[in-house]
């Protein structure tokens, strides 16, 4: 159970990093300071090794650089460009703890550079200072892989990303954020730490990222500053915080609530702009709910994950003493992360010992695990399958490791193979300290997105 990051200060808003970027292992440092601008290199915090890649360290021999694994740590460290096609960086201003991804109207499968997204992240101030939900249009990502014999000048007239922004003020740290899905309006739903779900329409904050002029200018400016503004529907019935938020994929304006001591609730939409709360919480976990997961196919039916090291599967149509259908024992340690695979049945967990778990769904009431990995040195923090490619996922770590696995690759005994990796390990990202969540882009196929502490990261690398 791995979950706050260290405060920063708060910096302003709407800010791409340049890129490419790199530091100095022994100046990587939270970020500081009040103003935005352009960085130097000591406070860009970031740099990025493709596992396949060789790096040369302060050994006299090239050779394969697994990160906290090797006895020689290198002094400084670049990221190799050729490893991405798109590599950006941005900050949000304080840090966000958690962030989902707006799906937008301009089609699915883009691969044409630049690209656009919408993106809604929570923050995590400073104790004293205002909190935001930040939305935030990207565009203008632009292609950063150089083919041998293209030029890798930056002063070629091309326009670099671009970001605009729009805050609505949150009570509290954001302890999780997630985007509703099927729905007419753009609903997100935020876990506060003061113990509160609220529901927010954001419909008018999106057509503003795209119109800032929309409803004057004044109301522009107030949102675009961070305005107050009361949410659709708040539930305090939990009377703690928590970190499970989910809405169902399948069943529109359905969502469901962990807390931090075990209780899980359902909520039902009725009318426009409330929803039914469940009296009874779900029974089955002995201890804090970290995250739920609702099935990709049945309305009814979720998985959760949790401190009392057990996976549970639960059928919300059943009573609240009667709906947890399955139950394994599925880490020696909590249980922080789960993602439900979208095509395949699936579910991958991720526990506080670094080690991650596949688990096949129709022999699940076994209770052992398809796969196991352990790679991660520290507690995972995030995981996520693919949406283009259902073999494919991403984990992140509190070693401050991106990973991209492929559940179809298999071990040939080849010479090429690196002792203590996985086969299925395609590739390692690395620069962000404090990482927290990682997401796929469901519309742009390998693009990946990740928050931490130093920031977000927007890239697409060579391997998936």
């Amino acid at each position: 159970m791995l979950r706050s990051i260290p405060h920063a200060r708060m910096r302003n808003p709407a800010q791409f990093l340049p890129h490419p970027f790199h530091a100095r292992r022994d100046e990587m440092a939270s970020p500081s300071g009040d103003s935005c601008g352009t960085l130097s290199d000591s406070e860009e915090m970031g740099y990025e090794e493709d596992i396949e890649g060789k790096l040369e360290s302060s050994c006299d021999s090239r050779q394969v650089y697994l990160p906290g694994q090797d006895e020689c740590q290198p002094e400084e460290m670049d990221h190799e460009s050729s490893a991405y096609h798109m590599l950006h960086t941005a900050q949000s201003g304080a840090p966000c703890l958690s962030f989902d991804i707006i799906r937008d109207s301009l089609g699915d499968g883009r691969t044409s550079f630049p690209l656009t997204c919408y993106v809604m992240g929570g923050t995590q101030a400073q104790p004293g200072r205002q909190n935001f939900i930040v939305l935030m249009k990207l565009y203008n990502l632009v292609r950063t892989l150089v083919e041998d014999g293209e030029d890798d000048d930056e002063d070629d007239g091309e326009e670099g990303p671009q970001m605009e922004s729009v805050m609505i003020q949150h009570t509290g740290a954001v302890n999780r954020l997630r985007v509703a899905e099927g729905v007419q309006r753009n609903l997100v739903a935020t876990w506060s730490e003061q113990g509160t779900v609220s529901v927010w329409d954001t419909s008018r904050h999106v057509i503003l990222l795209d119109s800032p002029s929309v409803g004057g200018a004044e109301a522009s400016a107030a949102c675009l500053r961070g305005h107050q503004e009361d949410p659709l529907y708040a539930f305090s019935g939990h009377q703690t915080e928590g970190y499970g938020l989910a809405w169902s994929p399948t069943f529109p304006g359905r969502l469901a609530t962990g807390d931090c001591t075990k209780n899980i609730y359902i909520w039902e939409p009725k009318e426009e702009g409330v929803w039914q709360v469940g009296p009874n919480p779900l029974v089955g976990h002995t201890n804090s709910v970290e995250d739920i997961q609702w099935s990709p196919n049945e309305p009814s039916v979720l998985a959760t994950c949790s401190v009392d090291q057990t996976v549970r599967i639960w059928d919300c149509r059943a009573k609240a003493e009667k709906a947890c259908m399955l139950t394994t024992n599925a880490h020696n340690t909590d249980v922080n992360v789960i993602s439900w695979n979208h095509s395949e049945p699936l579910l991958v967990s991720g526990a506080d010992d670094g080690s991650l778990k596949i688990w096949d769904l129709r022999q699940f009431g076994k209770g052992e695990a398809s796969a196991e990995f352990q790679y991660h040195s520290g507690p995972v923090t995030s995981v996520e399958w693919a949406w283009h490619d259902s073999t494919v996922f991403a984990s992140s770590g509190a070693d401050h490791q991106v990973v991209q696995w492929d559940l179809a690759v298999e071990r040939d005994g080849g010479n090429d193979e690196v002792e203590g990796v996985p086969p299925q390990l395609l590739f390692i990202h690395q620069g962000q300290r404090e990482l927290k969540e990682l997401h796929w882009h469901p519309q742009l196929p390998g693009v990946l997105i990740t928050t931490a502490l130093s920031g977000f990261n927007i890239f697409r690398t060579i391997s998936v």
